[in-house]
């Protein structure tokens, strides 16, 4: 781990974090290093936060630091990204759950790594999602849920696109805090994760 790195990001040191970046992307680290670690310093954010010692708006500090991160020319100037799209993922927060800023984040890691990326923003209902995958024919649809209250809205939506023949045409991946082995295996997804980088593996190695 790279404790001074995470260690900005833990304490919201903006200036620092870039600095940070910058120096270690010049001494051969790769963007895909980076965005590691940023994330595990956005996971020790959370914790604070479920603490209690950070509050809302220092989670939307912290995803505004990682977007920002993500947007350094250097960054975008070490990712391969091909000059064609490799895929089209749909994401989007479940219906019910107005949370955000991990779904925007992963939108942007997804973007660098070469996918096309049509967001739909928060409390997405079941058929809002549907329609969206049958106009935009995704490779992958990705939804998040940070709220409880979310896994209903989840599993209403698996079960619309069985109903309509379109489950078996996407791979479907969950994220946020919302989501557990035992609740993903019951409404029958191929992947869930709460780790940003490894979700971003997951849709690559889908396509």
């Amino acid at each position: 781990m790279d404790e001074i790195l995470v260690h900005a990001v833990e304490q919201l040191d903006e200036k620092t974090v870039k600095e940070v970046v910058i120096d270690r992307l010049q001494a051969g680290f790769g963007p895909l290093y980076i965005q590691e670690q940023v994330s595990l310093g956005m996971d020790k954010v959370g914790i604070l936060y479920e603490q209690g010692e950070y509050f809302i708006a220092d989670l939307i500090m912290a995803g505004v630091i990682f977007k920002d991160i993500l947007e350094l020319d250097e960054m975008k100037s070490g990712f391969s990204v091909p000059s064609e799209k490799i895929g089209t993922v749909v994401i989007g927060t479940a219906a019910g759950d107005l949370h955000d800023i991990g779904k925007n984040i992963f939108g942007s890691m997804l973007k660098s790594a070469g996918f096309n990326v049509v967001d739909l923003g928060v409390d997405v209902s079941p058929e809002d999602f549907c329609r969206a995958i049958l106009g935009a024919k995704p490779d992958i649809v990705a939804i998040s849920g940070v709220l409880t209250i979310a896994l209903e809205s989840i599993n209403a939506t698996i079960e619309l696109l069985r109903q309509v023949g379109m489950r078996d045409n996407v791979k479907v991946i969950l994220g946020g805090k919302c989501v557990s082995p035992s609740a993903c295996n019951i409404i029958g997804v191929d992947a869930y994760t709460t780790d940003l980088p490894e979700g971003v593996k997951i849709c690559l190695s889908w396509v």
